[in-house]
C-alpha cells in the first residue's frame, strides 16, 4: 500500500508538465474552433495518440501508480487545455474501465487495445449504459440481452442514449438487462465488436457544451454477439442470477455501477481542470483590467471572488486526490468518489460563472474563453451520476440507511 502524500513523485511531475505543454501547444489554440464545428476532433486525438497521450499504453501506466495520483493529475491538465477536446481523448476510456471492471484477464487483453488503436490508426470506445427512459435510474435499462444456447449468442436489442463515441466506435460495451424482473442484479456487460450487423448511430445530439465530444445515440437491432463476447462470463454471471433470484443481497454490483465507481474522482479532475482554467485566467484579467484608475483586483468585491475560486478548487483537488488513492489502496470507506465529484463539478459551474463575472461583458462573448469553459463545466453536475445522485449515494454511505 503506497502512503497518501500530497507531493507529487519526479514521474508526476514529468507527466504534468508533459501533458499541461501538449495542452498549452495543440489543446488550447484549437479549443475555439472544434467547439464552433461541433464535430469528433479526428486531427487532435491523433496528434494525441502520436504524442503517447492516446493508447493503452499511457492508460496502464497511470492505472499501475500505486499512489492513484497520475491518472487526476493528467487529466486535469487535459481538461485545463479543453473539456471538449480533453473528453473526446478520454472518452475511450470508459468502455476500457467497463472491461476491465467486468471482464476475465482474457478479454482485457483482448479488447481494451481495440479501443484505442495504434497512433497510425486510431481505434475509439464507448461505454453504453444510459437510455432514453433510464439516465440516474440504472437499475431500470430496457435494452435486453437474450441467450440464444444453440449458436452461442447472446441477441440484443435496445436504444442507448447519451452516448460518448456512440456509433463511431469501434468497440462498444453495452450493458443489458438479462433477466429484467431482477433489475439492477439482473444486468451484464457486453462487448459488441467492430462492425457486428444490427448496431448503429440514432441521433447526434447538439450539446450546451464539450461540443467537440461526439455525443449520440446508440441503437441495437438483433445485435448478436458470441458468448466470449459476455463480460465476467456465463459461469459468473449464472451464479449471480441465481444468488439474486434466491433473495441475496450480495449478488455483486450492477455493471455499470462498478465503472461509475472507479470513474468519479476522474470525472471531478475533469471538471476540476475546467475550474482552474477559468480561475486563472480571470485572475490574470483581474491584475490588468484597469478601472476607476486601478487593476479592478485592488477592489474586494473582485479579490473576494478569486480567494474563493481558489480556495474551492484547492478543496475539490484534495478531494479527488484522497478518493484516487483510497480508490487504489483500500476503496471508498463513505462514499468518497462520490464527495469528490460532487464537489468538484458544483465547483467548476460556480467558478466559471464567476469568472464571466469577473470579466463583466467581455466573459459573456465568444471572443474570451470563459464562456466556453462555463459551458463546458455544466455537463459535469449531470453525466456519470448527477449531483443529486451523489447526495444520495453520500447520505446512504453515511446514514447506513437506504435512502430513496
Amino acid at each position: 500500500m503506497a502512503d497518501f502524500s500530497l507531493s507529487l513523485n519526479e514521474d508526476q511531475l514529468q507527466i504534468k508538465d508533459w501533458i499541461h505543454q501538449f495542452a498549452v501547444d495543440v489543446m488550447r489554440p484549437n479549443a475555439h474552433e472544434w467547439d464552433e464545428r461541433e464535430e469528433f476532433p479526428w486531427p487532435i486525438v491523433q496528434e494525441a495518440a502520436k504524442n503517447g497521450l492516446y493508447g493503452l499504453d499511457f492508460l496502464m501506466s497511470a492505472m499501475a501508480d500505486p499512489t492513484g495520483l497520475t491518472m487526476p493529475v493528467a487529466i486535469e491538465e487535459m481538461f485545463w487545455g479543453d473539456a471538449g477536446l480533453g473528453m473526446a481523448i478520454m472518452g475511450s476510456g470508459l468502455a476500457a474501465a467497463g472491461i476491465s471492471g467486468n471482464g476475465t484477464p482474457e478479454q482485457m487483453m483482448e479488447w481494451v487495445p481495440q479501443c484505442y488503436g495504434t497512433p497510425d490508426d486510431v481505434k475509439l470506445g464507448a461505454f453504453c449504459v444510459s437510455e432514453p427512459d433510464a439516465g440516474s435510474d440504472v437499475s431500470s435499462l430496457r435494452t435486453r440481452a437474450v441467450y440464444d444456447e444453440a449458436t452461442d449468442e447472446w441477441v440484443i436489442n435496445g436504444t442507448k442514449a447519451w452516448i460518448t463515441n456512440g456509433g463511431i466506435a469501434n468497440i462498444h460495451v453495452v450493458v443489458a438487462a438479462v433477466d429484467p424482473e431482477l433489475k439492477g442484479r439482473g444486468q451484464a456487460s457486453f462487448v459488441i465488436p467492430p462492425n457486428t450487423k444490427g448496431l448503429s448511430m440514432g441521433q447526434k445530439y447538439k450539446k450546451h457544451g464539450i461540443k467537440a465530444s461526439h455525443t449520440s445515440e446508440v441503437v441495437l437491432e438483433d445485435v448478436r454477439v458470441p458468448g466470449r463476447c459476455l463480460l465476467g462470463g456465463k459461469e459468473k454471471l449464472d451464479a449471480k442470477i441465481a444468488r439474486a433470484r434466491e433473495g441475496g443481497h450480495s449478488a455483486g454490483a450492477q455493471p455499470a455501477m462498478k465503472t461509475f465507481e472507479a470513474t468519479r474522482p476522474a470525472v471531478g479532475a475533469q471538471a476540476l481542470g475546467v475550474a482552474r482554467a477559468a480561475y486563472e485566467y480571470a485572475l490574470d484579467y483581474a491584475k490588468e483590467r484597469v478601472a476607476f484608475g486601478r487593476p479592478i483586483i485592488m477592489n474586494q468585491s473582485i479579490a473576494f471572488k478569486l480567494a474563493n475560486m481558489a480556495t474551492e478548487i484547492d478543496a475539490s483537488r484534495l478531494l479527488i486526490w484522497r478518493a484516487s488513492w483510497l480508490s487504489k489502496n483500500c476503496g471508498f470507506k463513505n462514499a468518497e468518489g462520490s464527495m469528490s465529484k460532487y464537489k468538484a463539478s458544483e465547483t467548476a459551474v460556480r467558478v466559471t460563472e464567476e469568472a464571466i463575472q469577473i470579466l463583466g461583458g467581455y466573459g459573456y462573448t465568444r471572443e474570451y474563453p470563459v464562456e466556453r469553459w462555463h459551458r463546458d463545466a455544466k455537463i459535469h453536475t449531470i453525466f456519470e451520476g448527477t449531483s443529486e445522485i451523489q447526495q444520495l449515494v453520500i447520505a446512504r454511505a453515511i446514514s447506513g440507511l437506504r435512502i430513496e
